[in-house]
Parts: C-alpha cells; structure tokens; sequence
C-alpha cells in the first residue's frame, strides 16, 4: 500500500475509532434513574421511604435522589466518586458489621447490584 492510500485510511479510520471508543465509555455509564433507583426501590425503599422503620430509626429516606444524597440524621452516606468513603456501598457491600449490613434481616443484594452502586458512586453519584 502506497502512504497517500495509508494516510487516506488513518485519516478516515480515526474518527471511526473515536465515535467507537466514546460510545463504550456512555455504554460503561451508571444512570441513577435507569440503573440505581430501580434497584434500590426493590432492596430499601421498604424501610427507607417516610413512615419506613429505616427512615424512623436514621432519617435516611430513598424516595428520589435528593433525599438519597442527603443522607442520613449523621450526614452524608455518599461520597461522590469514592464509594470506598461511601457508607451506602460498604453497608451494602458488607464491609461492615454484620449486624449493620443492608439491607437488614434479608439477603445480601446480589453482587451485581453492588457493583452498580460503586459504579455509580465512582462515576461522580450524578442524578443522570
């Protein structure tokens, strides 16, 4: 292959290759309200919506990212972008006391729904 057809294919090949690497890095993308809200609807919103004995015990209500960010009457349970500082993903996650691991008296969430939870929380925790 001569340079002019070789350059003429670097030329053309690199926006392809641009357009393709973006759209992994948007497929990679954690969205609260695609990904996490669903999920935490069916692990914790039981306990922690207004009335819940969750909310009761540590104001800590999961009714819409406002109130997730907001944490609990101790403060914040999301650090964006470190879930390791964050205490929704170690008590989910177990790295905790058994006996403060969420959600309580039921199964640990399954280990993909952790891993969508640090995701998102490493990602910046946005309201997306």
């Amino acid at each position: 292959m001569n340079k002019h057809k070789l350059s003429r294919l670097a030329i053309l090949g690199l926006p392809l290759l641009l357009v393709a690497l973006s759209g992994n890095s948007q497929a990679a993308g954690v969205s609260f309200a695609k990904h996490v809200k669903p999920l935490l609807d069916k692990h914790c919103t039981e306990c922690h919506r207004s009335g819940g004995e969750g909310a009761t015990k540590s104001g800590f209500l999961i009714e819409s990212y406002d109130s997730l960010m907001k944490g609990t009457k101790f403060g914040a349970v999301i650090v964006p972008g470190d879930a390791v500082s964050s205490s929704l993903y170690r008590l989910l996650a177990g790295e905790v006391d058994p006996s403060i691991r969420m959600p309580h008296n039921k199964d640990p969430l399954p280990a993909s729904d952790i891993t969508i939870v640090e995701k998102w929380i490493n990602q910046g925790a946005k309201n997306n």
